[in-house]
């Protein structure tokens, strides 16, 4: 799977860990994990909870690809 959101890199920017991350958004550590490695994704609505409580623009969580910067 291609990755698709950049949370492992926001999270390490800013010196955070997934665990931290899996508590504050009461889910289960193997899921952030998935996340982070992308062999998962998070909906819409937790991708917008994660942005709040890292104090990022969505947009940082989500990674760009070269054909979408045309």
């Amino acid at each position: 799977m291609a990755n698709l959101n950049c949370i492992k890199a926001v999270l390490a920017e800013k010196g955070i860990m997934s665990k931290w991350l899996a508590k504050t958004l009461q889910k289960d550590p193997a899921t952030v994990s998935k996340w982070c490695n992308n062999h998962a994704q998070p909906d819409l609505y937790t991708l917008v909870r994660i942005a709040e409580v890292l104090d990022v623009d969505i947009h940082r969580l989500i990674c760009h690809t070269k054909d979408s910067e045309r």
